[in-house]
């Protein structure tokens, strides 16, 4: 199947400048393909990895694949999106989030028919004068206000600044389409009037032979209508000091069964055959959550690693059948992240005395009723012993005590002297 017919099975294809002539150029050679992000924060979430795990696609497809890490462009700030004008970053924070940025970067794509640039190198190199001269001069403010990246802030008002970004981003596709034979841009649906702003200045610099196209995916939404990516407690990130692997692989546990099939053909690397199965299973058995818990371990394996996979399912079993002694003190830092967290001292207590001191129980009465009725469970074990003493050395370490009240009330206590 042809590269370009494969992401549009996959649904990942919302406009491009050329389909037929891309496919037949992506049939006839190795082509060089690049996507961009600004170094806005130190990590990519969720949200970044589509563009980027299509750019993936055509890697794997032998396609040249370039990543633009984008120190010049991040500077200044993109207006896409935003209602009104960035906070601009030090340059100590962009440089600091290039190196991260450019770290992820390289654990996803590994060293194969990959290239890392970034901008800052040849735009800071344009001084004021040559920008205006050789490139200002290829733009009608007129087409500029018409992009709907722009027309969306002029009611509220744009600076000149941000104004300007289309056309940093258009001399970035003209230095890799010279530099690094680049004729396919790809991003996010609100990055076409950029991209095809690109594809206009190389056709005047270069003819309209030049053989440039532009690709945008799709805007991600949820079976519900709300954006897809976002939690409760915010976005989910690719940095594991961010977004724990074990709350990563929930996230994508997680999932309704109306968006599932949708997201294993775009987060995933599976063949449309295996696809096609789980979607299959997921009509006949849906309480078994196959297609879940398959697009949880591929897209969890893909961005941390088949280790944390493993991890994050001993977690999760531990969790929910409640034999938690076997959990290691870093699997207890992922999985009790969220839960109710309290701090204890090392020293042994007795189970009555010590419920109450960390407020897990309200009374010593409640707290005996509870421990009488079986419903108290210290580190995985059930304790009907009111003589019982916690020792918060006698495991994991002597970091943690893990209580558990009822079936799936859990609340960590971390030691800290």
């Amino acid at each position: 199947m042809n590269i370009i017919d494969e992401l549009k099975w996959r649904g990942a294809v919302n406009q491009t400048s050329d389909e037929e002539g891309l496919k037949k150029l992506t049939e006839d050679k190795s082509i060089g393909i690049y996507c961009g992000v600004d170094p806005t924060g130190d990590s990519l979430h969720i949200g970044h990895l589509i563009p980027f795990i299509m750019l993936k696609r055509f890697q794997m497809a032998g396609h040249r694949a370039h990543i633009l890490i984008g120190g010049g462009t991040g500077s200044i700030g993109d207006p896409s999106g935003k209602k009104a004008e960035r906070v601009l970053q030090s340059m100590e924070q962009v440089h600091h989030n290039e190196q991260s940025l450019t770290g992820q970067m390289k654990h996803l794509f590994g060293r194969d028919n990959i290239t890392i640039v970034n901008n800052y190198d040849w735009l800071s190199q344009i001084d004021l004068l040559t920008f205006l001269r050789d490139y200002g001069k290829l733009f009608n403010v007129n087409t500029m206000l018409n992009k709907e990246v722009v027309a969306s802030r002029l009611e509220v008002g744009i600076s000149f600044t941000e104004f300007t970004y289309q056309i940093l981003q258009s001399i970035d596709f003209y230095h890799l389409y010279k530099h690094n034979d680049v004729q396919l841009q790809i991003g996010g649906g609100d990055q076409w009037g950029n991209i095809t702003a690109g594809i206009d200045m190389i056709h005047k610099l270069e003819g309209n032979d030049a053989k440039v196209f532009a690709l945008t995916i799709p805007l991600m939404l949820k079976a519900d209508g709300t954006k897809f990516g976002k939690t409760e407690g915010g976005a989910v990130w690719l940095d594991p000091e961010k977004t724990t692997p074990y709350e990563f692989y929930q996230f994508w546990l997680n999932q309704d069964d109306r968006d599932v099939v949708k997201y294993l053909k775009y987060f995933t690397f599976l063949s449309r055959n295996e696809i096609d199965k789980l979607a299959e299973k997921l009509k006949d058995e849906p309480e078994k959550r196959e297609a879940q818990r398959r697009l949880a371990e591929e897209v969890t394996s893909f961005v941390h690693g088949e280790e944390a996979v493993e991890q994050a399912e001993h977690i999760s079993k531990a969790l929910f059948s409640g034999d938690v002694k076997d959990l290691t003190a870093a699997e207890i830092e992922q999985g009790f992240k969220n839960m109710p967290t309290v701090e204890i001292t090392s020293e042994p207590e007795n189970i009555v005395d010590w419920l109450v001191n960390t407020e897990i129980e309200k009374s010593k009465r409640q707290a005996r009723e509870d421990i009488t009725n079986g419903a108290i469970y210290i580190n995985g074990e059930r304790i009907r012993d009111l003589k019982f003493e916690i020792d918060p050395e006698s495991a994991f370490g002597g970091k943690f005590v893990i209580a558990r009240r009822g079936k799936k009330r859990y609340f960590l206590a971390k030691v800290t002297d």
